[in-house]
């Protein structure tokens, strides 16, 4: 986020290089607003608000365009844990509402299994696909599941 720029601001510079026009843009702007549960903040600055609601503003910039593919690297690796939970829950909750294909980089094991469909193991030098693993688990998922753990642990066994 550009720290001169209000929560609005940071949103609408999605649309500086495109043809929207401006009452298009506001409208659009004020639905991600929504969509990402920051109603009520459009006119605050980044230092005040949390690092929670500002991924949530770089999520609602990308969603303004109205995307057909989000690439989402590592978007929650400087959160601290509960807040990471509780985003990637909200993720869910938009990839849901928007239907849109997206593909997510991460580190985290369990994060990959709770929101991907399939997972896509990397091999290091050089980087190529080892294996892609199949999540079919009904939504919304429960880290607890037998089956949720069970897919977990197959994917570390990639790493061992």
């Amino acid at each position: 986020m550009f720290p001169w720029l209000t929560v609005e601001g940071n949103i609408v510079l999605a649309f500086s290089a495109t043809d929207v026009p401006k009452a298009e843009r506001k409208q659009r702007v004020q639905e991600q607003i929504n969509l990402v549960g920051l109603s009520g903040f459009e006119k605050a600055y980044p230092h005040q608000i949390s690092g929670g609601m500002s991924q949530r503003v770089a999520i609602a910039r990308a969603l303004a365009l109205r995307p057909q593919l989000l690439l989402l690297d590592e978007p929650f690796a400087a959160l601290d844990a509960l807040t990471r939970l509780k985003l990637q829950q909200e993720l869910q909750r938009l990839w849901e509402h928007e239907g849109l294909t997206t593909i997510l980089v991460t580190h985290d094991v369990e994060e990959a299994v709770f929101l991907g469909d399939r997972v896509v193991v990397m091999q290091s030098h050089p980087g190529r696909i080892k294996r892609i693993v199949p999540v079919d688990l009904p939504r919304p998922r429960l880290r607890s599941t037998i089956e949720f753990q069970r897919i977990k642990e197959d994917v570390l066994t990639d790493f061992a």
